[in-house]
């Protein structure tokens, strides 16, 4: 559970930590992170510009490289029991009709579960013992102080202004992260597919929890993802050609197919019938650099997905799990070494995910019957071993740091 926590009592629990941690973002990243450093014995402050937790999203699919930080906070039986085992995947032609059912779970069983989850019942888990947070605070510059250390100007939710001192600031505040701007962090690397697309819950029309469907159309996309008792949809298209609003594209969508399965019919249908679904845009974000001279960005902030293959959210996890395992038993002399290690051998593992999944937008967000069709002549051969097969071998070469980056054990 996510509590409100003054950032006075925050700033106080760690006056005597050994490094003095700043994480801005309660997102998946920035709560993974603290809460690994707080099992460690450390105090970090975490804040979120958000005024509360009220919003806690849509539907996220975790590959097995996420299970090392879920079971370090000895939360694995709470995720096993809030998240389902996705175990198959179907995919459609332009026109509805199935043109292939691999299966997902065979692919990874060797190194775990492909499990969904909702993003709120993640923060669950990872929140389980609790999770103190200062909602409504913002970082507005960080200055360089004495012996390694930085002063960040911290606005609270009242408008107050206070000074700080830290040894490291982490930016997780997300894909629209405000915090590079404040890290100095430089050009951004961005790839816009022009193409957006609603979210909402539907509920499981047949029944089947272990099945997530995808319907590649000519000018649309169309998923369903499951979770726990329920169904994530995602539809979308050209960013232009949803003006018109949810109800107007869902019914574009029904004209355009030849047969619509009970289970997809309730997927559009519930884009239709919610007032106000979740607009996503889909693009992405990279950033030159992770370790910058004022602090360091992780998660979306320093590299945000695209959707495409699913693996977004569980390399924000590991990110934040190897940076919490080098900070293990660091202190303020050995930091810079610590972070330096941490993106050298993270970086380069989160970007071929991400590349991965600009591989498949470029295959997906694409328009016109002709395209769709070659495409699905393609997509008779091409597996979903092949297609993630750079996913599995990451999942494969997960790391994991036996030894602190003072060359000593973890203890």
């Amino acid at each position: 559970m996510l509590t409100h926590t003054s950032l006075a009592a925050q700033l106080a629990a760690q006056r005597d930590d050994p490094v003095r941690v700043l994480v801005v973002g309660a997102g998946i990243a920035g709560i993974t992170l603290a809460q690994l450093l707080r099992r460690d014995g450390l105090h970090p402050v975490l804040i979120d510009r958000a005024h509360d937790d009220a919003h806690p999203g849509y539907m996220l699919a975790l590959l097995p490289n996420a299970d090392a930080a879920i079971a370090d906070l000895g939360a694995m039986d709470r995720y096993r029991a809030l998240s389902v085992p996705l175990e198959r995947y179907r995919f459609r032609s332009h026109r509805g009709r199935i043109l292939r059912t691999d299966p997902l779970g065979a692919l990874l069983q060797t190194y775990g579960d492909y499990r969904g989850i909702s993003r709120g019942e993640l923060i669950e888990v990872l929140t389980d013992e609790g999770c103190e947070v200062t909602f409504g605070a913002t970082v507005t510059s960080v200055a360089r102080a004495g012996g390694g250390e930085r002063t960040a100007e911290l606005i609270t939710a009242d408008g107050t202004a206070v000074h700080a001192r830290f040894d490291l600031i982490v930016g997780a505040d997300g894909i629209r992260s405000r915090m590079r701007d404040v890290l100095g962090a430089g050009e951004i690397e961005v790839v816009d597919t022009h193409w957006a697309g609603w979210v909402a819950w539907a509920e499981d029309a047949d029944g089947d929890p272990g099945l997530g469907e995808e319907l590649w159309g000519a000018g649309f996309f169309l998923g369903v993802y499951p979770v726990r008792g329920r169904l994530g949809v995602f539809l979308g298209g050209p960013a232009p050609e949803l003006a018109g609003g949810p109800r107007r594209f869902a019914q574009t969508v029904r004209d355009r197919l030849a047969e619509l399965p009970p289970r997809l019919s309730a997927a559009v249908d519930a884009i239709a019938a919610d007032d106000d679904p979740y607009l996503w845009h889909l693009d992405d974000a990279r950033v030159r650099r992770w370790v910058l001279p004022d602090g360091v960005l992780l998660g979306d902030a320093a590299a945000g997905f695209l959707p495409t293959a699913g693996v977004g959210a569980a390399m924000a996890m590991e990110s934040a799990w190897m940076l919490a395992r080098m900070l293990r038993g660091t202190d303020r002399r050995m930091l810079h070494g610590a972070l330096t290690e941490w993106e050298r051998i993270e970086r380069p593992r989160v970007e071929s995910a991400q590349q991965n999944s600009r591989t498949l937008a470029r295959l997906m967000f694409r328009r016109g019957r002709v395209i769709a069709w070659l495409r699905e002549v393609a997509l008779r051969v091409l597996t979903v071993r092949a297609a993630l097969g750079p996913i599995v071998r990451l999942v494969a070469e997960r790391p994991d740091p036996g030894f602190g980056s003072a060359g000593r054990p973890d203890s």
